[in-house]
């Protein structure tokens, strides 16, 4: 990473989204090693990225206590990244399908503790919240903008849109509720940034600002 080049966090699957944990992907204990199974969905960054940060269960019978990370190369054998989706927005950073075929890691592999995948988990993806906030919030920014631009420009019975009392009412309450959404977000982060418990406040700012993102 220090290096140069990026990293893809891969976790969610086809039935394991917003219950990450119920996750199918297995590695097995074998020859010293560990033989990788499975596949992941929307996953970030795959089609660029050098590493990838895979979660298997390797011991199923211990639930989520049986999550392990495993750091794995693009060119291990194995590892295959399907193709890039087209995406509504956020088009920078590219979102793939992977699949593991007989993928076989070494234990030096294993990030952290064996088991302990679902902390690596948790810990990531709660100030993760904060980012998923900042890209709706400028989401909603960047299409307010090209809106305005365009209600400005707009004519009817002789005068801009943009003058007509009815819409002032629209345009006011979207970028009314756009800056409460980059209060909640900016808000987070302060509290993350100074060692404050935040992980609410990450889940009010990444709620509120995708509902508004979406309107």
């Amino acid at each position: 990473l220090a290096s140069g080049t990026l990293a893809s966090f891969c976790l969610s699957e086809s039935s394991a989204g917003s219950d990450a944990f119920a996750m199918k992907t297995t590695a097995q204990e074998k020859d010293g090693g560990y033989v990788i199974n499975g596949s992941k969905l929307w996953i970030s960054n795959a089609e660029e990225a050098g590493v990838f940060l895979v979660f298997a269960n390797a011991n199923p019978s211990d639930g989520y206590k049986g999550i392990t990370a495993f750091v794995v190369q693009r060119d291990t054998p194995g590892l295959i990244i399907g193709k890039k989706e087209d995406k509504l927005g956020i088009r920078a950073s590219s979102t793939c399908e992977l699949a593991f075929h007989d993928m076989k890691v070494s234990k030096d592999c294993i990030l952290g503790e064996f088991g302990k995948g679902y902390k690596i988990a948790i810990e990531t993806l709660n100030p993760g919240r904060i980012g998923i906030g900042a890209q709706m919030v400028g989401l909603a920014q960047g299409t307010y903008d090209h809106a305005m631009r365009y209600i400005l420009e707009r004519k009817q019975f002789g005068q801009s849109v943009a003058d007509f009392q009815g819409l002032q009412f629209a345009y006011a309450q979207a970028q009314t509720e756009i800056e409460a959404a980059r209060l909640l977000v900016l808000n987070a982060a302060a509290l993350r940034e100074t060692d404050r418990p935040y992980i609410k406040q990450a889940a009010f700012a990444k709620l509120y600002s995708a509902q508004v993102a979406q309107k």
